[in-house]
């Protein structure tokens, strides 16, 4: 269920363009993230999701426009604040050989180090805490390479709780593994939201997870937000042509009511399937 209390922008970013090396990637994009919501951010590849996600965790500096973290500007933070309130997963993250699930979640304390304050009670169950919401406790004392690919996800996504942030950005979490491990991770997300009040931010190439899971789609498409609500809203066959080149019918799944598209065939592929059905 989608929390009743009203929704705000924890963070924003105001006219924001953002280029590499004289290509402009992002240009004039307006964008808000809802507290307590799952936006997911979708869009061909190179329509600029994971440089507009970069730009609001601070990585990278727009070339116009701000960036606002609970009404502030975030450069005007130090990074020790920001990561006191932010948290963010990158593509394809990678941890040293040997590393244990433990040490690694561990690692999401450090912005709360000090010089005179080392690891406390306070540290230790808050990573216990992530690794138990994560479902990684089990495995613990194991080290992060030997585990499977969802498993691995998991304890990154253990240690971005253990930050104790309730705003989190995620690029491509669900990136090459399997459909029941995505789904699995994309409920663990959902209730993250709805029933912790994390606020998160997801970059999703899957189009029918995105419409299962998130509270809002955003739709971009050649640096350009064009399209941004609920997913019974921007989920259409007309947008999904626009933005995607897609031809599909949209339709309602008969368990959730959510939208769900499949994609048209062409005459010539139909055909050819219905002649694999004709006895010779």
């Amino acid at each position: 269920m989608i929390p009743s209390h009203p929704v705000h922008a924890r963070l924003q970013g105001v006219d924001l363009a953002v280029g590499y090396t004289g290509r402009r990637v992002l240009d004039g994009v307006d964008f808000r993230v809802e507290e307590g919501r799952l936006t997911a951010l979708l869009g061909p590849n190179g329509s600029g999701k994971s440089t507009l996600l970069k730009t609001l965790a601070r990585t990278l500096s727009p070339d116009r426009g701000r960036v606002l973290l609970d009404g502030h500007d975030i450069h005007r933070y130090r990074t020790r604040d920001v990561a006191h309130r932010l948290g963010i997963l990158p593509q394809s993250p990678g941890a040293p050989e040997g590393l244990k699930v433990r040490e690694l979640v561990g690692m999401g304390r450090f912005p709360h180090q000090r010089l005179w304050r080392q690891w406390s009670k306070e540290d230790e169950r808050a990573v216990d805490e992530a690794m138990t919401v994560a479902r990684v406790a089990d495995f613990a004392e194991r080290p992060v390479d030997a585990l499977s690919g969802g498993q691995r996800q998991r304890c990154w996504i253990a240690m971005v709780l253990a930050q104790k942030t309730d705003l989190i950005l995620l690029d491509e979490p669900t990136t090459f593994l399997d459909l029941k491990v995505q789904v699995d991770l994309l409920e663990m997300l959902a209730r993250l939201a709805h029933e912790r009040g994390r606020t998160l931010l997801v970059v999703l190439h899957d189009l029918n997870l995105a419409a299962a899971y998130a509270d809002v789609l955003v739709m971009m498409r050649e640096g350009r937000i064009e399209h941004s609500g609920a997913p019974e809203t921007v989920f259409t066959a007309a947008n999904l042509k626009q933005v995607f080149d897609l031809d599909a019918d949209v339709m309602q799944a008969p368990n959730t009511g959510r939208p769900v598209c499949v994609p048209a065939m062409s005459r010539a592929s139909s055909l050819g399937i219905a002649r694999q059905g004709v006895p010779a």
